[in-house]
């Protein structure tokens, strides 16, 4: 057995609806994948791990932010499970240019918690929360899928090495490697969250909060609580150090986690730089005020006549509407003295 899970990645098209889904191949060890006679060549432990992966997927509910599960089968030394594969790319592909934007990890947690949300409330553990199960479509939004893969391994480790024990912990050791996500120390949603937080942290700073270098080291670290602190995890920080807490009753639920995730959103800047044209929905005119001039004495009665229709505007009065009082008043006062002299000159 290999120190990961050998994966064959095999994009294909679902015959019957049309829908683009992916076969994952996890390699089976020899003892469950080779019968004992020709006749046998699927013993019933094979068998097992397909019907739980598809049991699983099966269960999950429908949400816009989970990739649905399929069929699962085994053929020959694969157990091979099926997903929905939308056009985008991995998260774990994209996140090797090195540390992601706060406000971009914001809008991946506010995604992923609604998926963990759906799961929780149909009382399911997604138990494979990490950036390998995370696919970004091409509008940006993130899908949680590895619901069956994680399904399938945990059956894997049971099958090999019992419900519990040294044995089981050597198996899933030697399946999932030092990843910190797949490591928590509780399961169920608060599991979920916990990795959720490995996961905002790594895509904030490039590496894990916790020691990987080998194993024993990764376990004894998250036992003790041992880990780097969130400083480098910007308007994250708070949300990451609380879901990376030791006692589990501390750590946000997937409502709460999508909740402040999109605080966060909401001081998002500006988007800066060169922006690319925006189509208005009501064109405007080529030239001129955007609010045309009314008409005088006609308030909120719209835009003055051909300055609508884009014609000229209408000429101005050549009279400054101020001086027309004073030059009334002084006429009346030219009126009453020509007025005067007239009586005087008809009296004399």
């Amino acid at each position: 057995m290999t120190d990961r899970p050998e994966y064959l990645r095999v994009l294909a098209r679902d015959e019957q609806n049309g829908t683009a889904v992916r076969l994952r191949g996890l390699e089976l060890p020899g003892l469950l994948s080779a019968g004992p006679t020709a006749e046998d060549p699927v013993p019933a432990q094979g068998a097992r791990l397909a019907r739980r992966a598809a049991q699983a997927a099966a269960a999950a509910p429908s949400h816009h932010r989970l990739l649905r599960g399929g069929e699962a089968f085994v053929d020959g030394e694969l157990l091979w499970l099926v997903e929905e594969y939308p056009a985008g790319a991995p998260l774990d592909v994209l996140a090797l240019d090195g540390p992601v934007p706060v406000h971009r990890v914001a809008e991946l947690a506010a995604d992923l918690a609604g998926a963990l949300r759906a799961l929780h409330e149909a009382g399911l553990t997604h138990g494979n929360v990490s950036a390998a199960s995370v696919l970004v479509c091409e509008d940006g939004a993130a899908l949680l899928g590895g619901l069956t893969s994680g399904v399938a391994e945990e059956a894997l480790c049971e099958e090999l090495g019992g419900p519990a024990g040294r044995r089981r912990y050597e198996v899933r050791a030697g399946l999932l490697g030092p990843r910190a996500e797949r490591w928590p120390m509780d399961g169920g949603p608060a599991g979920d969250c916990w990795a959720l937080g490995v996961l905002l942290y790594r895509l904030l700073t490039g590496v894990a909060p916790y020691p990987e270098d080998d194993l024993p080291t990764l376990l004894g670290a998250v036992r003790d609580g041992r880990r780097a602190p969130a400083y480098d995890c910007g308007a994250l920080g708070p949300l990451v150090e609380r879901l990376l807490q030791p006692d589990h009753a501390l750590r946000p639920t997937a409502v709460q986690v999508w909740r402040e995730a999109t605080e966060v959103l909401a001081g998002a800047p500006e988007p800066y730089g060169t922006a690319p044209p925006v189509l208005l929905p009501v064109p405007r005119p080529e030239a001129g005020p955007l609010v045309p001039r009314q008409r005088p004495g006609r308030r909120g009665a719209g835009p003055v006549e051909g300055e609508a229709r884009g014609g000229p505007p209408r000429r101005a009065p050549r009279l400054p509407p101020a001086l027309l009082g004073p030059l009334v008043v002084a006429g009346v006062l030219v009126a009453l003295v020509l007025g005067l002299a007239g009586v005087v000159l008809f009296a004399g």
